[in-house]
């Protein structure tokens, strides 16, 4: 790639910073104007979260409007500039596959919109449900994935570096319908202690771009530079103390663009490394409630493994400051991505 190509998507990537910051000013007093606040039960978090009561969510349009504009614009820029076959189908592909990411992160915001919107309008920590949840995840998953086969993404093989399974025909979408609620939905799961989803995110997005030039997927590098810019944007609004949460709106717009990018790079391994902490937050939840329902029907009570889930509240309830969960689960995604970076180079 040349270098005018990575000036322009260095140049979007500060738009989208400015972009997703300045937004901020207006949104941030408009939501309190509407009071979308965000209501906060003790029960889901530590009880000294009780003071955030209030704190105005769905933040998330911040960098859902910055990437999106940036992101669409940043491709088209890099192809007047670097001057590829305005007629090659493969090109026209690329765009479209780009464009279908977008869709899909805005979709899964949809999903987080319409549950944010129903929370605080009943002022509630309870919206749509886990059903309603699911169904339009599947329902928007399974365009998705329909996009990218017929926009040159064919193979159904499973790709873990070291090994690749043999086509799996329509299994293939099966399997991956699962993986992208369970990540989506563990992303939303992050978001639960001020700067760290959108800092882990940043990370993510950073990894992905390096990836995305490795693979010579450099349509998708708009979209990842973009979104890290977006994200930087948003924590200058999100950092503790938060003076707005970017609510599930956000939530999922970023883990629809984690699993989104992911998929189109067909490398599964990389999606694992780069999505772990994620993962881990997600299994932290599943091992404490598989535990204590385990406990309780074995001895009438039900036990513990951790302080509180998702795992950044154990560590909260450790003594760990917000501050510091951040920086640990950030290094802890810097260090899974180079992992991931590392097994693309020696396997791809």
């Amino acid at each position: 790639m040349s270098t005018s190509f990575w000036i322009i998507n260095t140049l979007i990537t500060l738009l989208s910073f400015v972009i997703a910051g300045v937004s901020g000013v207006i949104l941030v007093p408009f939501l309190h104007k509407l009071k979308f606040g965000q209501p906060i039960k003790v029960k889901d978090g530590p009880q000294w979260h009780a003071k955030k009561q209030g704190t105005p969510t769905m933040g998330g349009f911040m960098f859902i409007i910055s990437t999106v504009i940036t992101s669409i614009a940043g491709y088209w820029i890099c192809r007047l500039y670097t001057g590829p076959d305005m007629t090659d189908q493969a090109n026209h592909d690329s765009f479209y596959r780009l464009l279908a990411c977008v869709v899909f992160a805005a979709l899964f915001g949809l999903i987080g919109f319409i549950d944010d919107f129903i929370k605080v309008v009943r002022k509630d920590n309870d919206g749509l449900s886990a059903m309603q949840k699911v169904g339009l995840q599947t329902v928007f998953g399974v365009g998705f994935l329909f996009a990218l086969y017929k926009f040159g993404d064919e193979s159904t093989c499973i790709d873990l570096g070291f090994w690749q399974t043999p086509e799996l025909g329509i299994f293939y979408y099966i399997i991956l319908i699962p993986v992208i609620i369970y990540l989506t939905n563990a992303v939303n799961l992050t978001d639960g202690v001020d700067g760290l989803c959108g800092s882990v995110t940043f990370v993510a997005m950073l990894i992905f771009t390096v990836c995305c030039s490795i693979l010579g997927q450099h349509e998708m590098i708009s979209y990842t530079m973009a979104l890290a810019g977006g994200c930087l944007g948003f924590l200058i609004w999100n950092f503790n103390p938060a003076k707005c949460f970017m609510g599930d709106t956000g939530s999922m717009f970023l883990g629809a663009s984690v699993t989104g990018v992911a998929l189109i790079l067909h490398r599964h391994l990389l999606l694992v490394l780069v999505a772990l902490v994620y993962i881990i937050e997600a299994l932290s939840v599943m091992i404490q409630v598989t535990y204590f329902k385990y406990t309780k029907k074995k001895y009438g009570e039900g036990r513990r493994i951790f302080k509180m889930t998702p795992i950044h509240h154990h560590f909260e309830m450790s003594g760990f400051s917000e501050y510091k969960i951040v920086i640990t689960f950030s290094i802890a995604g810097i260090i899974s991505g180079i992992l991931g970076i590392i097994t693309l180079l020696a396997y791809d």
